[in-house]
């Protein structure tokens, strides 16, 4: 089978299209024929060796999946050749076909197209996580996204809508607030570009007060980190809740003092080490997620596809921070 492979550390530039074996059912698991693999900003890091996770080279990047099922392993009992699935993968999804244990498996619910259901899972996954169990979001409450238009951004919008929350969205171009607009944004913020010094920190911590009003944000949601971090923390509410989700524009240093000042938290969100602890809860999460699609309150918005010799570039999109909603490689038709 064809795979795109990273055989050393390195930019999209550096990734191959080269063969492998066939993978083979083991007990418990399938074999799926992949159709679609959507990109995220782990791909990013992963294949550059600047992830939190080191797959053993030859490996193919991709995390998150749709295809079908080809064979069955000893075992299954759940589950048929045929059966239209998606999964998350850590690692290994850009290839035409993987084993996987039927543990990681949802089924892809009839007129759903194999991009959309490659884009629900980790992004939507980490953001109901994040929202309810790391944030507590409730009605009524504020909610500041930033990076608003990226996948996880615009899952956020939506979710935090879903729940009764008033939303902010925070992005850096106007095409980008016209996205965030459109998923249900409240309001819409530009930001200008990092780095900045001491008074362009202050004018965007500024920025976001205004937006948000007098009372805060309840809940930040930062996907961004870096020169962003601090701004948006100083617009937090009285006992709010921070939520670290990632970091593209670099790792912040946040001044502790603001956490006292404002009695708020700082909550990391991990989603993928939350689902391997608590698998009951995870379900739970994703069966609500799928009746909110199934409701149309969330759509997961693939804005590009790409073909599989083309995966690189899709990468490389997503490295640029240049990606509206979600990037998705057709691997197969």
């Amino acid at each position: 089978m064809r795979a795109l492979l990273s055989k050393a550390p390195g930019g999209p530039e550096t990734l191959i299209i080269d063969e492998l074996p066939d993978p083979v059912a083991g007990k418990g698991q399938v074999v799926v024929a992949v159709k679609a693999c959507s990109i995220n900003y782990p791909d990013v890091l992963i294949i550059e060796d600047k992830y939190q996770f080191k797959p053993p080279r030859p490996f193919a990047p991709g995390s998150e999946i749709s295809g079908v099922i080809e064979s069955v392993g000893e075992g299954v009992t759940d589950w048929a050749v045929g059966d239209r699935v998606i999964a998350t993968t850590g690692s290994g999804g850009l290839v035409e076909k993987i084993a996987l244990p039927t543990t990681s498996l949802f089924r892809l619910p009839e007129g759903r197209s194999f991009a959309e259901g490659a884009s629900l899972l980790l992004t939507y996954g980490t953001t109901i996580h994040a929202l309810l169990d790391r944030g507590r979001l409730a009605e009524g409450q504020t909610l500041l996204v930033l990076g608003a238009a990226g996948g996880v951004g615009l899952a956020a919008i939506e979710l935090g809508k879903a729940f009764g929350a008033r939303v902010v969205a925070a992005v850096s171009s106007e095409e980008k607030a016209a996205a965030a607009k459109e998923a249900g944004a409240d309001v819409t913020l530009v930001y200008p570009r990092a780095p900045f010094d001491k008074d362009q920190s202050k004018a965007l911590a500024d920025q976001f007060k205004a937006a948000l009003g007098a009372g805060g944000a309840d809940v930040i949601y930062d996907p961004v980190g870096g020169d962003y971090a601090e701004p948006a923390l100083r617009s937090i509410a009285w006992e709010g809740r921070y939520l670290v989700v990632g970091f593209p524009a670099g790792i912040p240093r946040l001044p502790l003092n603001l956490t006292l000042l404002k009695s708020c938290d700082v909550c990391g969100v991990f989603w993928g080490a939350f689902a391997a602890r608590d698998p009951k809860a995870n379900t739970a999460h994703i069966e609500r997620l799928f009746r909110l699609w199934k409701d149309g309150e969330i759509a997961p918005r693939v804005t590009e596809t790409f073909a599989f010799e083309d995966g690189g570039k899709a990468i490389a999109k997503m490295a640029a921070r240049g990606a509206i909603g979600k990037l998705v490689v057709k691997v197969a038709e």
